[in-house]
């Protein structure tokens, strides 16, 4: 596809799960949870310009994950912002982020496909009324991806409390090179029945301080992930002998995350950990702030 000089580039930064608890079952079939996420800037990238119909091409290291996909979120969003534009758009998504890994990549494209679209047409994201519960309909993590800010996630995903930003955090992403579907997860999780419901926690002043409180926390996805994929036990251990402060898989899994203190420490344990196994996923980064997702013309 031509880019053309009007074309918008839209960074889908990587979604993480720092914790994620399951409270209950609700009637309607989904799970009540409360997850603490930040955004890596690490993703996706989605570039956009206008068009007389809606299309999308895919390419980068994990477009042939998407293949057959003729109804990608990206389109379905397209489609359901479609009433409010002006203008459609052909899309580029370059796909850097393994598919179905529990770091969102598809929901931030749809999300990143939003902001562009918006962009594209001269509308404010900002003050663009019911915009979370539009994407709510299309999927549980798009309404958090919307900001790709650090946030408080509840209820199936469509609850969303803005936080203060998190300090100066390093991370490596690590995915064991499998795909894992988030309902085969969810069949093997043991709900904990009367579970306490978190308040959200207080803004941190360290990562010191961010790291003591996640170890207060947990993923209740881990244990039903490993039983799935017990290769995931493996990418944490070998975070956790790269010299993480902290290690944990986000979402529903495959991938898993370690904090560091320093981009030299997670450079260099990114590295080490793609060399000792080459068919990994492994890539080093930092908590980004949401001005990292802000469409900008190329």
């Amino acid at each position: 596809m031509a880019i053309r000089p009007d074309a918008l580039r839209v960074a889908a930064p990587a979604k993480i799960n720092l914790n994620l608890h399951v409270t209950r079952k609700r009637p309607d079939g989904y799970h009540d949870l409360q997850s603490l996420v930040a955004f890596a800037d690490v993703g996706d990238v989605l570039v956009l310009e206008r068009s007389a119909e809606f299309s999308l091409v895919i390419d980068g290291p994990f477009a042939g994950g998407l293949a057959g996909d003729a109804d990608n979120l990206i389109l379905k969003a397209a489609r359901a912002l479609a009433p409010r534009l002006s203008t459609a758009a052909q899309f580029r998504l370059t796909k850097n982020l393994p598919v179905a890994s529990g770091i969102g990549g598809g929901s931030a494209d749809a999300a990143a496909a939003f902001r562009g679209l918006l962009a594209l047409d001269g509308k404010d994201f900002a003050a663009a009324d019911g915009l979370g519960a539009l994407a709510a309909t299309l999927g549980s993590d798009i309404p958090v991806c919307l900001d790709s800010a650090t946030a408080w996630m509840e209820g199936r995903g469509e609850m969303v409390t803005r936080l203060p930003a998190l300090p100066a955090t390093h991370i490596v992403l690590v995915n064991p090179g499998v795909s894992v579907a988030t309902a085969d997860v969810f069949r093997r999780l043991v709900i904990r029945e009367g579970e306490a419901v978190l308040a959200p926690p207080p803004a941190f002043r360290s990562m010191q301080d961010l790291v003591g409180y996640l170890r207060t926390t947990r993923n209740d996805l881990e244990a039903p992930a490993l039983a799935v994929a017990p290769v995931i036990g493996t990418a944490l251990a070998a975070l956790e002998r790269s010299g993480a402060l902290f290690v944990r898989m986000s979402g529903s899994g495959a991938t898993c995350f370690g904090l560091f203190e320093n981009a030299t420490d997670a450079q260099s344990a990114a590295f080490a950990i793609g060399k000792a196994q080459p068919a990994w996923w492994s890539r080093a980064g930092q908590l980004a702030a949401p001005e990292f997702a802000i469409p900008t013309r190329i």
